[in-house]
Parts: C-alpha cells; structure tokens; sequence
C-alpha cells in the first residue's frame, strides 16, 4: 500500500477547491459553528463560575452580583464583537480589528495574543478534560496523564486534518449531551428551590451593607474586583466567531450574528446559573471535587430518581459529558488559531505557507503547528490547570481590550456614519472597561503565578514575526525593482496572433504573478539559445489559498486576475510574431498542477523543454528555505522523473 492511499484511509480523498458545490458543503451554518467555535466558551462554565465563587470566600452572598455581572458581561461583550463581524465579514476578528483600526504593530501583538490564546484553549481544555476522567480512575492513573494528553491532541489533530465539518459532527452529540444535562440540572435547581429567590435580594444588600461597616465600600469593591477577574475564564472563546467569520455559510455577516446570539445566550444561562445554583443549594468545597460536582451531586439526590448507585450513575454521565466538552472545546483551537495564522501570513508575519490549504481544504500547516505548540506547553507546564489558566486568561483579556479600543477609536472618527455611532461607541466603551479592568487585575495578582511567562511568549513570538516579515519585505521590494527593470520592454508591431505548431520546438516557461520574472526568462532563452525556438508557452498553475477559498468571488477574482497575468505574455510574444499560447491551473498543490500541466503540454507538444526562474540569495540559510517553497526544485525532480526536461533560471534579489 502506498503512502497515498495511506493518506487517504486516514485523512479522506481530495476535494475539488474550484467546484462551487465543495465550498458550500463545508461552511458552517449558524448551529454547527455554534458547536465547532462555540464550544471553548461554554466549556468555561466547568472552571469559570467555580474560581469567581471560591474567591469570594466566605463572604458567598456576593455570588448574586457575580451572577449578574456574569451574565451581563456576557452580552456586552457578544454585542461588541457583532461589529467587529459587520465591519470584517471576511474574518479575522481581533487580529483583522488591531491591524485596520489602531495599527500594523497593535495588530501583531492581537495576532500573536490569539495564537496563543488557540495554544492554550487545546492545551486547557485537554488537561481540564483529562483531569475529570482521572476522577473516576484509580490514583496509579496520574502518571500516564500526559500521555493521555497528547493522544487526545493527535486524535484531534487527524480529524481536523479531515476536515471542518468531519471533526464538528462527530462531536456534536457531546455538545448536545452537555446542553440537554446542565439544562435540566440547572432549570431544576432553581425551581426547587424557587422558595428561597423572593429573600435572596434582600438578604443578599443587607449581608452586604454588614460587610460594608466591616470593611469598608473599597474592600467590598475590591473583593468584588478580585473575584470577578478571577472568573475570567469563563469569557473565553465569545471572539471565536469573529475570527473565523469566512468559515460561515452565506450570508456569513447574519449566520455570523445568530451564532454568536446562540453563544451568548447559552453561556450567559449557563455561567450565571451555575452561580445562582451554588447560593440556592449552599456549595462548599469538598475534597478530591469540583463545585460543579457537589453541586449536581446534592441536585440529582433531591430529584428521588432511584437510591444512591443510579444517582452515582447520573452524576458520572454529567461529568463525562462536562469532560467531553472540554474536548469539544479544544477544537476551537484548531479551528481559529489556523484562521489567525492565515491571516497574519498574508500581511507577512509569519511564513506563507501558512495560507496553503490540504486536499481536504484545510489550512494543514496551522493545524499542525497549533497541536504541536500546544503539546509542548503541556509538557512545559506539567498539564497543571492552574497555570494553564493564568496563561490563558491574559492572552484572551488583552485581545480583548485592544480589539474593543480599536472600536472605540472606529466609532470616535466615524462619528457622521449613521445615527447610531453613540450607542456603539458606548457599548464598546463599556466592554474595553471591563476587559482592561480585569486585564490589569490578572496581570497585577498573577504575574509571579505565571503572568511573566505570557508576556514573555507574546514578545518572542512578536519578535520573530518582526524578522519575518522584514525578509518578505526586502524580497518583495527585490522582485519589485526586476519588475521595473523589465516593465519597459516594448511590445512589437505585429497585431495578429500566431498559432504555435505541435512539431515546433517548444519553450515552455512556468510563470507566478511577476511579470517581470516571466520576461526575464524569456528573454534569457532567446539570447542563449536565438532562434532555436518557435513555440513560447506560459503555464501558470495558481494555489486555492485559504484566501482564495475564504468567500463567495474571491476564487472567480483569482481565476480572473491569473488569466490576465498571462495574456500578458502571450500578447508580448505575439506582437513579435512569436507562435504563444498560456495553460492555467488551479489546486492546493502549486507542485502537483504544474507537474499535471507539464505532462499535458509534453504529449501536445513532444519537443518541449520547461524554464523557470528560481529566486537566489546572497545568504541560504535555514531561514530562507522556510519562507519561500522550493516548488521549481519540486518540480523539477518530478519532470526528470518522467523523462521531462526542465531548465533552472537564478534570479538573485
């Protein structure tokens, strides 16, 4: 069996980027991409509410204000981040927000937060996730918890690398078993004990008037403050649809809006409903358990459902469907992170490559990258949560305040635009309160706990894109100056086209979007070899991007653009009375469509001989291998392989 149909049994047979059937099929309507994308922010209520309500200690009366803050924030922040869907419905979300709005260097310091931010969300919630399995496995389990880890990551790893969809569906039914599980158990807990809500208010401003005499008003406050931070996690993953807007089924901007509606509405219940669960039913922590856990467990013992074995059974499948969320939400993170990488790669932050989809028409580099990363923080932390969570939750609090400032900013310069910038200017004004609030709250209370570590990743990784795209600028501006070198050649007198004869002597010249390499080749060969050919052929085989395949036209807009590109040419050859004709490709492998195309013009035209231009360095060093592909080599090989011959041209910038 070959490597091919290896690859095949494990990752699914090709799909064709160009039929416009296959795009459709695989973007997410609005329930799907409530699974797929919003999963990571549901999953929080299994940690989030349970940090705000143990930080309170024993003053838990203050959990009602905790509850509503919850609920409220929310919101706020879910109506703030339907504006970044409007103003980008191609996506990118805070990345795309800091970039256009505030600034390029704001933007990479957004971009490089959220891929963190998409490391964590795997590494989390695979170790929250493993943790709550453990709890039902003997204690010689412990060891093998990292292990544990990185299968789940591989596992996920190879269904991402399926597809989008693929991963979504087989998950769905643990999304659907958490909601249905803590829908009851939270509808139920509050109307059993319905009686105690109209002397909850009350008690609750009169508990907190003592405390106030106590204390101080600043002490409540800051209390308050520091518990309402420390839940911070459990606003995570409410930006992951605006990140990932071009994943959407059309029209994105409105599929984009109820999917966050959805994700509102049913972490805002969730989250303030487990709050409001562990005041009516008085939790306290007990060893070796989560609150979540003594909370159900005292709930399902008060339904009278059966004795105490079904009751333990009922516990476990809640629990099981919490760890499986936790799973669910992991591949949030490959779904987004890839997302950010793409979109940083096409503003040269980070290597191009990044933009190349798979057969399957996923983005293979970035689900690859972000799996591997994650798997070393987990290995460099030890798969302890509470580390995982400090990391986690700045990195989400400072996308956060930059993408709501750079609204501010949008909504303070673009007063004129409609009647109402206020109200929105307002609403962003208020989110970018909060989640710099509790941003420097985090960063004040746990920078010793693990905070350094998050500015420190942030800056390495800020650093190296500053290198990378300091080359990609300097080859840029390279190709640019050949360009212009070449721009000024003259077409010739001759209008008509002239036909190329299949027994001619064939050059066939491979092409990309330089019109000045193009020429640069061609003229190359009629110097060295004048007068030898007659035929000139351009093959240009372009790669469906994850740009390209990121919305309605953009295809149609590269198909166009590429066709254009070599008319160019073929007009420039036929103004000389040069016999020219142009083949053009398309598909996620620039490789495998040149080498298809090559092999198509050698049977048209059996005295063939294939040129290219092959970018050279003044210093090769690892670097340069990896921001550039080395496709002519590729290429190369694979035309000698069948007998083919293929030419080399440098062209050093």
């Amino acid at each position: 069996m070959n490597n091919s149909k290896i690859r095949e049994i494990i990752l699914g047979k090709p799909l064709d980027p160009m039929k416009s059937e296959t795009r459709h099929s695989m973007a997410l309507v609005a329930f799907l991409a409530w699974v797929g994308l919003g999963a990571d922010g549901l999953s929080s209520s299994s940690y989030g509410p349970e940090e705000t309500f143990k930080a309170l200690g024993a003053h838990t009366h203050l959990g009602l204000y905790m509850a509503i803050a919850t609920a409220v924030t929310v919101f706020i922040i879910a109506l703030a981040y339907n504006q970044v869907i409007e103003l980008f419905p191609t996506g990118g979300g805070g990345y795309r927000v800091a970039t256009r709005l505030v600034g390029p260097y704001m933007g990479l310091i957004s971009g490089c937060a959220l891929i963190l931010d998409y490391v964590l969300t795997i590494a989390i919630s695979i170790a929250s996730g493993v943790d709550a399995l453990a709890s039902f496995l003997p204690l010689g389990f412990q060891p093998y918890k990292l292990w544990a880890e990185a299968f789940f990551i591989g596992l996920l790893i190879v269904m991402n690398l399926r597809g989008l969809k693929e991963a979504i569906q087989i998950l769905l039914p643990i999304f659907l078993g958490f909601v249905a599980t803590h829908l009851v158990l939270i509808v139920y807990g509050i109307v059993a004990h319905a009686s105690h809500l109209p002397e909850l208010v009350p008690t609750t401003l009169a508990e907190t008037g003592q405390l106030a005499t106590q204390i101080g008003w600043t002490g409540v406050a800051g209390m308050l403050l520091l518990a309402y931070s420390q839940g911070g996690g459990t606003y995570t993953g409410l930006e992951a649809v605006s990140n990932n807007v071009n994943l959407l089924a059309e029209p994105r901007v409105r599929t984009g809006k109820v999917t966050m509606l959805y994700m509102a509405l049913s972490l805002a219940f969730t989250a303030g409903g487990i709050i409001l669960l562990y005041l009516l039913w008085d939790a306290k922590p007990v060893a070796g358990e989560t609150l979540n856990a003594s909370t159900f467990k005292t709930i399902i013992a008060s339904m009278g459902l059966g004795g105490p074995l079904l009751n333990q059974v009922l516990l476990v499948v809640v629990l099981a469907f919490e760890a499986g969320l936790l799973f669910v939400a992991a591949n949030t993170g490959f779904l987004g992170g890839p997302s950010v990488l793409s979109n940083m790669a096409a503003d040269s932050w980070v290597p191009h490559k990044f933009r190349y989809l798979s057969t399957r028409l996923v983005t293979q580099n970035g689900i690859l990258v972000m799996g591997l990363a994650a798997l070393a923080i987990l290995f460099w932390t030890g798969g302890s949560v509470t580390l995982l969570v400090v990391l986690y939750s700045i990195s989400v609090f400072l996308t956060f305040a930059i993408s709501l400032f750079g609204l501010c900013l949008y909504w303070a310069r673009n007063r004129r635009r409609g009647t109402h910038w206020l109200r929105r200017l307002m609403l962003s004004a208020a989110g970018f309160v909060i989640c710099a609030g509790i941003l420097a709250i985090l960063l004040v209370e746990r920078f010793a706990g693990g905070g350094w570590a998050t500015i420190v990743i942030i800056a390495a990784i800020a650093g190296l894109c500053i290198v990378v795209r300091k080359h990609y600028q300097q080859t840029k501006q390279a190709i640019h100056s050949v360009d212009e070198v070449f721009a000024s050649q003259p077409f010739g007198p001759n209008p008509e086209p002239v036909e190329p004869q299949p027994d001619d002597q064939t050059a066939v010249f491979i092409v990309g979007t330089s019109r000045g390499g193009g020429l640069h080749a061609l003229l190359w060969v009629q110097r060295m070899f004048p007068g030898h050919f007659k035929n000139f052929l351009f093959v240009n085989a372009r790669t469906v991007d994850s740009h390209a395949y990121g919305g309605e036209g953009a295809l149609e807009q590269m198909r166009s653009e590429a066709a254009e590109t070599l008319e160019y040419f073929v007009d420039f050859c036929h103004s000389h009375h040069m016999a020219s004709a142009s083949y053009l490709g398309f598909g996620t492998d620039a490789v495998d469509e040149v080498t298809r195309l090559c092999e198509q013009i050698s049977e048209e035209f059996p005295h063939a001989i294939f040129f290219t231009s092959k970018l050279i360095f003044s210093t090769d060093n690892w670097m340069t291998r990896i921001l550039h592909n080395q496709a002519a080599l590729a290429v190369q090989r694979r035309l000698h392989l069948e007998g083919l011959q293929m030419v080399i041209l440098p062209m050093k910038v």
